[in-house]
């Protein structure tokens, strides 16, 4: 009795048909929630570039300024005394020059004349007119000393005038004055620090940790949205920019840069950013419907239709993407496969098939 049930079972199994489907190639994509820190694009601390006291601050916390816009404005008494005093060289060497200049035009209107009565024999004596044309000489050597020490004392009036202008101090950029670290009367330079410190605002650089295991799917140009906590159910978005390619070796994440544009200055640098990062492979995968995968006891499979048999191909189950599951084993694209999958269809029988929907 218990044969006959048996037979008639594989008969009704085998009457059965089942319906086909193919497995299908698709790159999946997918979001994961990363975190995320926003910075200002650019951020510097702008200095004196020379020694002197601060007579007035034109700017304070919260300023935003304008690219060379006046910040501050110094005084130097040292430079002042240095600029003067090279000024007064060159006017003194000009007085110099202009003295030997009318000593040349007496030297050569003298020899002029001598040189024109020694045309009479008897007249003059011929080293009176030597004497005369080195005179003349002597003068010409003499104003082009002085215009060489001319033009040395005036370039030597050009590098303090150049160090004068440093005295008014102006911003790098357009941007935003976050700190202001200094008040007129100190004393500043070089080495004394910062006066303020200056940000760009209107674009911001969002810094995102990518995971290793998402790493491979960064695409340069992307539009990422993220959202912060300080605009509750706003979502902003920007652009992957770069990309160091080094793994932090503490975290096993790569830092992935997107540049935020930010003209309303909504956001603000130190938010924090909740980042929804699309996850893409590098390769297609192989997609099959949900019921298609069968599992028992011992292993999860999908029944490959091959010659009119059962053929039981073992897989791992995948990422699920619209109605479709990624199934990971030894098939490819296009075959044919039970989309309803039993453990009761046996690996080798004979089964009847049609494609779904038919």
């Amino acid at each position: 009795m218990r044969l006959l049930k048996i037979l008639l079972f594989a008969v009704s199994l085998a009457a059965q048909t089942h319906e086909t489907v193919t497995v299908q190639s698709q790159t999946l994509s997918r979001k994961t929630r990363l975190p995320g820190e926003l910075y200002p694009f650019l951020k510097v601390p702008v200095q004196a570039r020379i020694t002197g006291f601060i007579e007035s601050m034109d700017v304070d916390r919260g300023s935003q300024v304008k690219k060379g816009q006046t910040i501050a404005r110094l005084s130097a008494p040292e430079l002042a005394a240095q600029i003067a005093e090279a000024e007064a060289k060159v006017q003194a060497i000009e007085s110099q020059r202009a003295e030997a200049e009318a000593k040349r035009i007496a030297a050569q209107s003298t020899h002029d004349r001598l040189k024109a009565a020694s045309a009479t024999p008897g007249v003059v004596a011929e080293n009176e007119v030597i004497l005369a044309a080195q005179a003349v000489d002597a003068a010409k050597g003499s104003i082009a000393a002085l215009l060489s020490a001319a033009t040395t004392a005036r370039a030597s009036v050009k590098p303090l005038r150049e160090l004068e202008s440093y005295l008014e101090v102006t911003a790098p950029f357009d941007g935003i004055v976050t700190e202001r670290l200094v008040h007129p009367g100190a004393l500043t330079g070089p080495g004394a620090g910062p006066l303020v410190i200056l940000e760009q605002h209107t674009r911001l650089r969002l810094v995102v940790a990518v995971p290793e295991a998402d790493a491979a799917g960064i695409a340069r140009g992307a539009q990422i949205a993220f959202k912060v906590p300080a605009h509750q159910g706003q979502t902003f978005s920007g652009t992957v920019a770069r990309n160091g390619n080094a793994m932090d070796s503490k975290t096993r994440t790569m830092p992935v840069e997107l540049d935020v544009s930010n003209p309303k200055l909504a956001l603000a640098p130190g938010m924090y950013a909740e980042v929804d990062w699309p996850v893409r492979r590098m390769r297609a995968s192989l997609m099959v419907p949900p019921t298609a995968i069968a599992s028992n006891t011992e292993r999860a499979f999908v029944i490959r239709v091959t010659n009119g048999r059962a053929e039981w191909v073992n897989v791992s189950r995948g990422v699920a993407q619209g109605d479709l599951v990624e199934a990971m084993g030894a098939l490819q694209a296009g075959d044919v496969i039970i989309r309803r999958a039993t453990d009761e269809i046996r690996d080798g029988s004979v089964v009847q098939t049609k494609p779904a929907g038919k």
